[in-house]
């Protein structure tokens, strides 16, 4: 349910004994040594409960149906990217961006506009009509003064764990109290002097919003990572996805950059800020090879989703199994 600096609270399938549905739990050292990571949303298998206490241990990691990287939840069967209509400007290439990580888990995805309040109604309409272009149906809302939250709350009270991201001061946890009332999370103002969001949310944690649906809510961040292969970066745009239909384009391993021909081509709002994400995403997998050459020399060596220093053989410590089975040895 959440992660809280080296302890996890896990939520129990069934009730232990005096009532007790939550432990809180440290990680096996197994786990991070074969690189396991247990992010907020994993299914695990604890061991060692200490029932008067409520603690125990994280022995087992259940095998993922999706993962969102940043911020990392497992098991999420919504994305719901928040940004907001004004303080802070909506910017549509961090918009895009955010869109971009939360269509590569290939789960659902939702766009919340918070703030609506703060803009006139013709306003709101055209940013409705410009996110439907894009292939989105947003929700338009203000937790301030309550429009729209109740039609969002049935929309994610559907069964699975529904992730919201989005940039720091957008109103993620101002949507959560609205949405939660009993929370009462921590808000803060956006800054005044640069209109940037301060970052009240520590760290990823689960909200129960109706039977069997949970809430996300997640620290803002303002520069969503972009795929390390180019050429996948197309499939994430829906309105790509929607040109390209069943047959694909006529040129093989096309980047649809508006050549000529090209049955994507250039006629949709995105495009300039899909070769925007394009060329950066190159510039990206062109920076990679000498990193990892760097790395490579360094003496680093990737364990699960980490890079690790590589301990000379003759600066590593025996372990004390192996001193033990040396001092019964026979000689």
């Amino acid at each position: 349910m959440a992660l809280e600096a080296n302890f996890c609270r896990v939520q129990l399938d069934q009730p232990g004994p005096g009532g007790v549905q939550q432990l809180l739990c440290v990680r096996r050292t197994r786990l991070g040594k074969t690189g396991q990571q247990i992010c907020v949303g994993d299914r695990v298998r604890v061991e060692g409960i200490d029932w008067p206490e409520a603690r125990a241990a994280i022995a087992a990691l259940e095998p993922r149906r999706s993962l969102l990287e940043r911020p990392a939840v497992a098991n999420c069967s919504r994305v719901v990217v928040v940004v907001a209509l004004a303080q802070p400007q909506l910017d549509p290439l961090q918009l895009t961006r955010f869109l971009l990580t939360a269509e590569r888990t290939g789960v659902d995805v939702d766009v919340v506009l918070t703030k609506a309040d703060l803009l006139s109604e013709p306003e709101q309409a055209q940013w409705r009509d410009r996110l439907k272009a894009w292939g989105y149906q947003p929700h338009l809302l203000s937790a301030h003064s309550g429009a729209g939250v109740e039609a969002l709350r049935e929309h994610l009270a559907q069964p699975g764990i529904a992730v919201l991201c989005g940039p720091s001061g957008v109103g993620k946890s101002s949507l959560l109290n609205a949405l939660v009332p009993e929370l009462a999370l921590r808000v803060s103002a956006v800054s005044g002097r640069l209109q940037r969001g301060r970052h009240t949310t520590r760290h990823v944690e689960l909200f129960p919003l109706a039977p069997g649906a949970l809430l996300a809510d997640s620290p803002g961040f303002n520069r969503p990572d972009l795929p390390a292969d180019p050429a996948a970066l197309a499939v994430l745009f829906p309105e790509i996805r929607e040109r390209l239909g069943d047959g694909g384009c006529r040129f093989k391993n096309c980047l649809h950059q508006g050549d000529p021909g090209c049955v994507v081509g250039s006629s949709w709002d995105r495009h300039p800020l899909y070769l925007h994400c394009l060329a950066a995403a190159q510039q990206q997998a062109a920076r990679e090879p000498r990193l990892r050459s760097s790395a490579d020399a360094a003496g680093l060596k990737q364990r699960g989703h980490r890079e690790e220093p590589v301990l000379d053989q003759r600066l590593r410590t025996q372990s004390r199994r192996r001193r033990r089975q040396s001092d019964h040895e026979e000689p």
